[in-house]
């Protein structure tokens, strides 16, 4: 006899029964593996996959998962028993058809049947894989907007570095993002799961408004789920007194909201959201996580679009934040998400006014009059600045607009007094601002797609810090002169522009924030599309 089977006994559920799992498959002699018959099922399986192909071809088509030995049968449970649990990570099940696998393994009767799990459970492996590095769909499908680039891990690699591990439990688990973030927003999965299981929030609050001193049964539903969402000790309390207060300011603070203690429209109709909609969120921000190429070390800027900030984390810890305000929602003002590297800042910029910006915009206002936005100089393709009082602007179109638009360096500058540069192809950058008051609003969606600081200064101090003895003196000193001065920094930071409407911190509650351009709810719907479901917690 070429083969010898084990016989299967595993649970539906495939957990705790693992080691059964080993899992029904039918094991390989060293004679059956070498017997024509699994490399020729392999070879033809495997050809319609380039990557398992190249991978089967250069191994000379030996086995990965059914061979005999302890290897194999680690690798054969560890595999089956991370497919089992992919909801943990907000993938859906029916995607690896895991219990397909199982049995597939089990009525295995002959090498040729075991070339064909032996592919199977590769093409299962690789599509896990892929889905856990760098995520389950590709996010410009989904929002043009999402302009980011994927770092997807070579596939023939992955087989190869899965072959080499040791320990096979421990390298598939390996695969999730290794970052604090994911690992918080799994536990708040979790969390949401087993609240949602055991009726979620309670009752919403009926009312538009509370403030301190209000009593009645309103507030009873404002106690309550507040008590529930974990802003709130117990209490019996029928009034909104300052505990109350105390709990609805908590509850501003972790939602973006105005932190004033009174529950007004926006804060009721945050409060109201269900715990599913934010469980959504969890997920949504799973897979976005999974799209995100960081480092755990070192220094990084995070712009998080929906929550109107911008961070600079210093291995992995918060060490600068400051508002920002981005782009309106328009379909040509929305801030793309990206990831790019921050190379130099500009002291005292001069503001290249954009092409569709300079026609869309301020064409029309010169041929009103040409002498309208008078602080921006016209410039010919020669460098020259343009006298207004010869041109005719009635002859130009969005097409042929033939100058450049500059404003000179200034505080009525539109970049304010210094610009953070990352080049890249969409032409966005964090800066200043002359437009301060913006700052102070709750929603901070006005700019044509770049970032606005409200602390551009001290941005600057603190990148400057690692590389100037006094970077406050160095900045203020080149900034007095007036003079555009071009500063590069002498180790570049990765930049990321992110959107999350559910996130994470060190300590304190998950952060939760509105889907400001409506791409969250396009992701959810495409992840629903591929299977992914709200599941409630399974103990």
């Amino acid at each position: 006899m070429l083969l010898r089977f084990r016989a299967p006994r595993i649970s539906r559920s495939l957990l705790g029964s693992v080691a059964a799992a080993v899992l029904a498959a039918a094991l390989l002699t060293p004679e059956a593996q070498a017997f024509p018959a699994f490399k020729q099922a392999v070879a033809e399986t495997a050809a319609r996959d380039d990557a398992i192909a190249a991978y089967y071809r250069g191994a000379d088509f030996d086995p990965v998962w059914t061979g005999q030995g302890d290897i194999f049968v680690a690798r054969r449970k560890a595999l089956i028993a991370a497919l089992s649990r992919v909801e943990d990570h907000a993938l859906p099940t029916a995607r690896y058809d895991v219990d397909g696998l199982v049995a597939q393994m089990a009525s295995a009767r002959s090498a040729r049947d075991l070339g064909l799990v032996e592919v199977a459970l590769s093409k299962a492996y690789l599509k896990y894989a892929r889905d856990l590095t760098s995520g389950m769909l590709v996010p410009s499908r989904i929002d043009d907007e999402i302009v980011r680039e994927i770092a997807r891990r070579d596939r023939t690699e992955l087989m190869q570095s899965f072959l080499a591990a040791e320990n096979p439990k421990a390298f598939l688990r390996g695969l999730a993002p290794q970052t604090p973030e994911y690992t918080r927003l799994m536990k708040e999965k979790l969390r949401l799961q087993r609240l949602i299981a055991d009726g979620g929030w309670g009752a919403t609050v009926p009312v538009a408004k509370l403030e301190p001193g209000d009593r009645g049964n309103a507030v009873i539903a404002l106690r309550d789920r507040l008590i529930r969402m974990g802003f709130m000790d117990r209490s019996a309390t029928a009034s909104f007194d300052s505990d109350v207060e105390n709990a609805v300011r908590a509850f501003q603070t972790a939602h973006g909201l105005e932190i004033d203690g009174v529950a007004g429209k926006g804060t009721i109709t945050e409060i109201n959201v269900p715990a599913e909609t934010r469980l959504k969120s969890i997920m949504v921000a799973m897979e976005r996580e999974r799209w995100l190429d960081r480092e755990t070390e070192g220094r990084e800027i995070l712009v998080n679009l929906t929550d109107f900030t911008a961070k600079i984390i210093d291995d992995g810890k918060l060490t600068f934040r400051t508002r920002s305000v981005v782009g309106k929602n328009q379909s040509d003002r929305r801030s793309p998400e990206f990831s790019d590297t921050m190379e130099h800042m500009v002291i005292n910029p001069t503001w290249n006014v954009p092409r569709s910006i300079a026609t869309k915009e301020y064409l029309p206002m010169l041929k009103q009059n040409p002498n309208a936005v008078s602080y921006l100089r016209l410039v010919n393709g020669r460098g020259q600045t343009v006298d207004r009082s010869a041109v005719d602007f009635s002859q130009f179109t969005t097409r042929n607009f033939p100058f450049d638009m500059k404003q000179s360096p200034g505080n009525r500058n539109a970049l304010g007094l210094v610009k953070f540069m990352f080049p890249n192809r969409h032409n966005i950058y964090l800066h200043d601002t002359p437009q301060k008051a913006l700052f102070k609003r709750e929603v901070r969606a006005y700019s044509h797609g770049c970032i606005r600081l409200q602390q551009p200064f001290e941005f600057a101090y603190a990148l400057l810090a690692k590389q100037e003895d006094n970077p406050k003196a160095f900045f203020q000193s080149r900034l007095k002169t007036g003079r555009e001065t071009h500063v590069d920094l002498k180790q570049d930071i990765p930049v990321h522009i992110i959107y999350r409407t559910a996130y994470t911190e060190a300590k304190g509650p998950v952060q939760y924030r509105r889907d400001v351009y409506g791409r969250d709810g396009k992701i959810w719907k495409a992840l629903e599309n591929e299977g992914v479901a709200l599941t409630s917690y399974q103990g």
